[in-house]
């Protein structure tokens, strides 16, 4: 199984600010994750928590999870299994302060799962 890493800009962003100690911290318990992935799925999983959303997703599951990279840092990613191409993806969006952790939570499910959180408004408007 392959596994790819993308990164978006607020991720980058946000990474930029953080101490060299923290940024090496973030990406070795990143690394660790891809690297144990292909053989260890259920360990890599057992370090994930997802959060809830703000809203239903109409019976999907939201693929994003954080990472707890020290004490006071998290990751915000998702992880996008591709059986059909034997690959996983895992999509850094944020990296941030635990303080900062519900608003930036927030903006990624926001920004993700926009159409279906606008879907669900315009189902409760015409019901």
């Amino acid at each position: 199984m392959d596994v790819l890493i993308e990164s978006t800009r607020g991720f980058e962003k946000d990474i930029a600010k953080l101490s060299e100690d923290e940024k090496a911290a973030a990406i070795k318990k990143i690394n660790d994750c891809a690297s144990l992935f292909p053989t260890q799925k259920a360990d890599v999983y057992r370090k994930l928590h997802p959060l809830s959303l703000p809203t239903n997703l109409n019976g999907y599951e939201s693929s994003l999870y954080t990472l707890k990279v020290s004490r006071t840092l998290t990751v915000i990613w998702a992880v996008d299994e591709d059986p059909i191409f034997g690959q996983v993806i895992f999509t850094l969006f944020r990296v941030v302060k635990d303080d900062e952790l519900y608003k930036a939570y927030q903006g990624v499910a926001e920004s993700l799962y926009q159409d279906m959180l606008h879907h669900n408004l315009e189902t409760a408007q015409i019901s």
